[in-house]
């Protein structure tokens, strides 16, 4: 950009519309359909002005679009930097060394001890352990589901998921015996969350309940009890009239847990958005996310039905005092990472604005209906707005989104610090730098998370030229990932995040494998975490139970006082060290690969969904956003790079896998088949192109080529 262009940026002008699809504003030139948004939906209620947002956008756009591109480019320079490294030190095992890491700048100083500052944090963010869901923004029906998933039926989750025995439900009517084994798992649960002074919860008939701890009876709501345990809210239906309640003792016809405390709203890898109706669809559902009006209506048994937020609730105490329930979740939105640009808003040499710009000035200004309770339901109960940044880079890149912050703060007049940042440790310079990530950001703060997938495909990408990759199974398994989550733990333990702010782990991403996510995520509240992301609502449900089963603030007390997991450990590339894999193992890896990679992008690319439950090779449903794509486009590519396969075995691996996926897609009306015409797909040759320039793509990210392979989709219908 030049320079006459960045300084006419913020020239005051007209709104006059032009002829290409936008109109001025301040030197921009803002989609029709954004322009109409912002001004007519976003702005009114919030207290500022249409002419004082777009000049605000323009400064925003003056002061950090050039630091944005330098920042990329110095992504850039690393990266070669790093490529010249391997280049001249072929075969050298654990990668490159931290001497040399430090002399080009990819690993800082680690800073003095501090604590972050971060302040008027919601309890579900700040004290509470619990569940987090992450649910994509375009889907309005999803996005209330998890809203509404704050509470949800443990009876529901055992009777209806594989959770009870590692069996799904048969179909057809209900099973009383399957019936009898919920309850008596519930009752179960209760005797070790709640328990009674004396016997069971089986044996229980009513009344008032002798509690062991009686402080963790809170009160009653109607008939229904209201319990607590380690932070978290149960109650227990009492519906003597109810089908299971009839049968019952006590007439318990179901045990509610609290659930999903928080929600992340995704505008990042979940979404497929690329252009300014896309951009403005996301918004207005973050919108009606922040103002609780958002509604969505769909048909059900030849019925329409229409679906909105639950309304508050309130409980009576010990002492007969009106208490709240909370029953909504927390919502938090992502916006887009640094990398990518968006045609909403070009500047005026036509250059697109930075994405991660435009999102931080619109979602923050979205978030101010909250704090103004312009509509009848409120998220945040303590004044914040809660911002996951994605996808940075080292702590050069997170003062950056501070510094954003600080004015988009001061564009709309906001106390200094009302916005939060989540900083998701996803990218290998951020988790080698993770203290100093965190003190650029010390005082807005609010969540640290792993992301494996994200971790892996820049592990992957950063150290493309070391060598070829174990297999993504054996990566898993590799001594830098243990190193990786401990850390995030240690990290933020010594950074004082306990009681302050949230540590989180990764998805479980098979949403039908309830019984084997109940016996293995046990480990996240167990690793001091506070927080874990799920599938569904219902899983939700589920997961609430481990931190019923644990302590989490007594974890953390523990985990504190370890040692840091060694940095060392956290940098050693996982490669093989003496490749020695059989045609068959390599091929099967290989199509494992292509197949994951087909079953999502031809969904993105042609439907513009962006996450949804994918069958795997083995017909194993998985939920799948880009940063599973990253992963394996990259083991690819890697592979491709050391000659363990060749572009022919890739290509004879698409077409096979291709017929695969269509054939999995085979009751999808919208599904456009790959294999009969494939010199016709737009996703198979965007598959295609993401694995063989899979070394040259931005750090191994795959919105490049996804967005414009969309927009070529779109154009096309």
């Amino acid at each position: 950009m030049t320079t006459q262009a960045l300084a006419e940026i913020t020239r005051p002008t007209t709104g006059a519309e032009t002829d290409n699809g936008y109109q001025q504003r301040a030197g921009l030139q803002v989609a029709h359909e954004l322009v109409a948004f912002v001004e007519q939906e976003v702005l009114p209620g919030i207290g500022l002005g249409a002419a004082d947002f777009w000049q605000g956008l323009a400064r925003l756009a003056k002061t950090f679009v050039p630091r944005n591109r330098d920042l990329l480019e110095k992504r850039g320079y690393m990266q070669a930097a790093i490529d010249d490294w391997h280049r001249s030190h072929p075969n050298t095992p654990g990668g490159a060394p931290e001497e040399f890491l430090r002399e080009i700048g990819y690993l800082v100083d680690e800073p003095e001890p501090f604590t972050i500052g971060t302040e008027n944090v919601d309890a579900e963010i700040a004290r509470i352990a619990g569940p987090q869901l992450v649910v994509p923004v375009l889907n309005a029906r999803f996005l209330l589901n998890a809203i509404n998933a704050r509470w949800g039926s443990l009876y529901d989750a055992f009777y209806g998921t594989d959770a009870l025995d590692g069996k799904a439900p048969a179909s057809g009517g209900y099973d009383p015996a399957r019936g009898a084994q919920v309850v008596a798992r519930a009752k179960a649960f209760l005797d070790k969350s709640v328990p009674l002074a004396e016997g069971s919860w089986t044996e229980w008939t009513g009344g008032v309940a002798a509690l062991a701890n009686p402080e963790q009876l809170l009160g009653t709501s109607g008939d229904n009890l209201i319990l607590a345990n380690n932070g978290l809210h149960i109650e227990l239906v009492i519906d003597a009239n109810h089908p299971i309640g009839k049968t019952d003792p006590a007439n318990i016809a179901d045990v509610r847990l609290e659930a999903a405390l928080s929600t992340i709203v995704d505008l990042e890898d979940s979404v497929a958005a690329v252009d300014a109706a896309d951009k403005v669809a996301a918004y207005r559902n973050w919108l009606g996310a922040m103002r609780g009006d958002l509604e969505a209506s769909f048909t059900k048994g030849g019925q329409t039905m229409t679906r909105t937020a639950s309304p508050d609730r309130t409980y009576t105490d010990m002492e007969g005092e009106a208490r709240d329930i909370h029953t909504r979740s927390l919502l938090l939105v992502r916006n887009v990472g640094h990398l990518m640009t968006t045609p909403a808003v070009r500047l005026n040499d036509d250059a697109e604005l930075p994405e991660g710009l435009l999102d931080a000035a619109i979602t923050i200004a979205i978030g101010m209906h909250d704090l103004r309770a312009t509509g009848p339901l409120q998220s945040s109960r303590t004044g914040g707005i809660y911002v996951v940044k994605p996808k940075m880079h080292g702590p050069e890149e997170c003062a950056f989104t501070n510094d954003l912050f600080n004015a988009v703060e001061d564009m709309l007049g906001l106390a200094r610090n009302t916005v939060k940042v989540g900083v998701m440790d996803e990218e290998r310079r951020t988790s080698a730098n993770l203290a100093a990530c965190i003190q650029a950001v010390k005082d807005r703060i609010f969540f640290i998370n792993t992301g494996f997938l994200d971790r892996t495909g820049d592990e992957i990408h950063t150290s493309m030229l070391a060598g070829p990759m174990l297999p993504k199974a054996e990566i898993k398994q590799a001594d830098w990932i243990a190193a990786y989550e401990d850390r995030n733990v240690q990290i933020g333990l010594a950074c004082g995040f306990a009681g302050r702010a949230q540590i989180g782990k990764g998805m479980w991403a098979a949403p039908d494998r309830m019984h084997q996510m109940l016996a293995e995520k046990s480990g996240h509240p167990a690793s001091g975490a506070s927080t874990a992301w799920v599938p569904s609502p219902t899983a939700a449900v589920l997961h609430a139970t481990h931190y019923h089963a644990c302590n989490v603030a007594e974890r953390q007390q523990e985990r504190a006082r370890e040692p840091i997991a060694s940095l060392e450990k956290l940098l050693t590339v996982p490669l093989a060290e003496k490749p020695n894999w059989s045609d068959a193992e390599i091929r099967e890896e290989l199509r494992n690969n292509v197949q994951g990679i087909l079953g999502y992008m031809v969904r993105w690319i042609d439907q513009g969904v962006g996450c949804s439950k994918v069958p795997d090779i083995h017909d194993v449903g998985l939920m799948e956003d880009r940063a599973t794509l990253r992963i394996s486009s990259q083991h690819i590519a890697n592979w491709l790079e050391h000659g363990i396969v060749n572009r022919l075995q890739i290509d004879e691996a698409l077409h096979e896998m291709a017929a695969i996926v269509d054939a999995q897609n085979a009751g999808d009306p919208a599904y456009r088949k790959m294999a009969e015409h494939p010199r016709d797909s737009i996703a198979l040759a965007a598959a295609r192109e993401l694995i063989i320039t899979g070394t040259h793509q931005p750090s191994g990210y795959t919105e490049p080529v996804l967005h414009r392979a969309r927009a070529r989709a779109k154009a096309a219908s």
